[in-house]
Parts: structure tokens; sequence; C-alpha cells
């Protein structure tokens, strides 16, 4: 009886052991707010505008739902997954603006990872998502989004058919390299990415640097590039480059403020006036940052915590674009405020108001709306978030 005992005692210890060395988490954000827009579009491309109530989903974090696991090969190397759904919680529907029912849109990769560092393989987002903490992108979400850091890459944007590198932790820094696949017969540099970055944590200090550069394909890697709801690229412009993107943010704590201030550099090379047909007379109508050639962006903020459940922020961002054949640049400049208040570790409520003001180019419109003919548009947003 003695040794049945010490058999399942020791059996018991093996399957604990063996549990403990692969682990499978389920994780989740569910984010939605209710948004008053002054001077939104009205609907079927009208030039007429008019206030709006809207209730939107993933307002600061996108809606999701991941599985995340690790299993331990030994010898400190271990094989990693991770898969991500967003969706919409206003409807319930997959969070897919291409229409391409993709059902792990957000992430979905596999790899190693060890003392050397991280390995993943698959649909990922480049350096650039990473280093957004140390910008306004961590508090607004996706109400900056239209300002510019949709377009450079903060707001983080996906490369399908890639494989990245992250390095251990380095004494604070932490180093990236990522490259996509174009899977083009006969052109490898057809659709191919590529992308090298990295940061720096030092106590209250923050850096960081991401470059990021696309080419135009049939299947481009570069997710921005695909259009229409087929998945597909632009074949007739294979393998010329079309996105070179440039982030450096930088961030500091000091005691309960978080200031930051970033720039960044978009240059579309493949966007010219006859492919944007755009024209003096139609700049302010059609102009959109996804159609220049060039765009800087400028952001400076701060986040301070007035308690340990309540945070008060403010950030400002200052976009200049320029559009191939056109004289003069585009202008646009958002200020937003917001409040951020933590019921719990998991559940927080927020309230935000912004103003986004453009000259000489359409305005886009605060996320999730866009204007009319009129050059400032102001909303107001209340939500809560939950994760889980």
């Amino acid at each position: 009886m003695k040794k049945s005992l010490l058999a399942l005692a020791v059996l018991g210890a093996f399957a604990g052991a063996a549990q403990a060395q692969s682990s499978v988490t389920i994780y989740g954000i569910v984010d939605t707010g209710v948004t008053y827009t002054s001077k939104a579009q009205t609907p079927a491309g009208g030039t007429n505008t008019g206030s709006k109530f809207a209730m939107n989903s993933g307002v600061i974090q996108g809606s999701r739902i991941g599985f995340k696991g690790v299993e331990d090969l030994g010898g400190g190397l271990s094989a990693v997954f991770n898969l991500e759904a967003g969706f919409k919680n206003d409807t319930g529907a997959l969070d897919d603006s291409k229409s391409t029912n993709t059902l792990f849109r957000r992430k979905s990769v596999v790899g190693l990872a060890g003392g050397f560092g991280t390995v993943l393989l698959g649909r990922q987002t480049d350096f650039a998502d990473t280093i957004s903490a140390y910008t306004s992108v961590a508090d607004f979400g996706g109400v900056v989004q239209n300002s510019g850091s949709a377009l450079n890459r903060l707001q983080g944007t996906r490369t399908n058919n890639s494989v990245s590198y992250t390095t251990a932790n380095l004494s604070g820094f932490t180093g990236n390299l990522m490259y996509g696949f174009g899977e083009e017969a006969g052109k490898t540099s057809g659709g191919q990415a590529f992308g090298l970055g990295g940061k720096y944590d030092n106590g209250p200090l923050g850096l960081g640097i991401n470059y990021y550069q696309s080419k135009q394909g049939s299947t481009p890697a570069d997710t921005s590039l695909l259009v229409g709801t087929t998945g597909q690229g632009v074949a007739a412009s294979t393998g010329n480059t079309a996105a070179k993107v440039l982030n450096v943010v930088a961030s500091y704590q000091f005691g309960p403020a978080r200031v930051y201030g970033n720039w960044s550099r978009v240059k579309q090379d493949l966007n010219t006036a006859a492919a944007t047909g755009l024209t003096a007379a139609t700049r302010t109508t059609a102009a959109t940052l996804a159609l220049s050639q060039k765009a800087d962006m400028y952001e400076l903020g701060t986040a301070y915590s007035l308690s340990p459940s309540l945070k008060l922020l403010g950030s400002v961002q200052y976009t200049r674009a320029d559009f191939a054949g056109l004289d003069g640049k585009g202008k646009l400049t958002q200020y937003n405020l917001g409040a951020d208040y933590f019921l719990s570790k998991r559940t927080d409520l927020y309230a935000f108001v912004s103003n986004l003001r453009a000259t000489d180019m359409k305005n886009p419109g605060v996320a999730g709306d866009t204007t009319g003919n009129d050059a400032s548009q102001t909303a107001v947003t209340v939500g809560v978030r939950h994760k889980f």
C-alpha cells in the first residue's frame, strides 16, 4: 500500500512538472465608447455636414481575443505562439477593414525564444508598434490615428509572411529585425518589406527608433499596400518602393508626469499626380495623407497621474504633407484632452475631447468619422475598457 501511494505521489509530481513546462493563456480586451462628432460628412459622399452620435469599438485599444502559449523545450529554449483576433464589440463582427475574412487579423505567429532573444514567423506588427508605448497612442489610441499615427505605423500595421528577430534585453536596450516575403514568382523584390528598430529603457527615460520600408507587388507583405477587398496589391508597380517610414520617439517620467515627443517621416514614392488625380481645385476635398508623397509628423504630450487611479492626458499632433504636382504643403493639427479613471487594474473609464484642423488638404476627421468641406472637426468620446 505504501509503495502504491509513493508511486502515485511520484507520478503526480511528474505530471505537475510537465504541466508547468507548457501553458496556454486566453486573454482579451473589450473597449467601447460613445462619440459625439461635429460637422461629420453626410452619407453617400455628400458635401453637407451634421452632428453625429455613434458607438465605436476599440477607441483606445482594438477589441480582441487572443491565445498565447509557451512550451519549455529544455536548455533555456522555448516554443511560443500567439494568435489574436480583432472584433467590433458594437456589432460583434470581425474587425477586418479589408473585408477579407481574416480571423487572426491582429497577430498570427509561432517561433522560438531563449537567451538569444525571440524569433517569430507569421503575421505581425513591426517595431513601430512596440515603441508607440512612448507616444500618445498609449493613452489616446485610435483617437489620434487620423492626424498621422496610422500612416507612420505607430498604430500597429501588420506585415504578412514575415520573420522577425528581437534581442533579449541588453542592459536596457532591445533591438529588432524584420523581413516580409512578397512571395512573387520570378521577382524576389516584388512585395517584400524589411524593418530595423531598437529601444532603450533606463529608469524614467525611454527612447525608440524604427525604420520600415516596403515595396509594391501583387501580394505585398506590407498590409497597408493592399487595396480593395481582394487582399491583393498593385501588380503593375511590382518591385517599386512604395513606403519608407522613420520613427524617432522619446519619453521621460518626471515624478507623476510622463512627457513625450516624437517625429516621423513617411515617403510614398508611388503617389504621383497622375496616380492620385489631384488638382489644386480638389486639394481640400480629396488630398488625404494616404495620397501624399512625403509627410512629416510631430507630437508633444503628457500624462499626469493626479492619483493612483486617475490620469489627466493632453497631446498635440502636427503634420505637414507634400503632394505631387501641387505647390505648398497641406497641414493637419490635432489637439486632445482627456481623463482616464481606473476602477481596477483591469477596468477603466475614459473621456476625451479632440479637435482636428486641416489647411490646404482634406480634413480626414477625428477617428471614426470624416468631415465634408469644413476645415475643423471636434469629437467628444466617453467609454469603458475591460481587460481579461
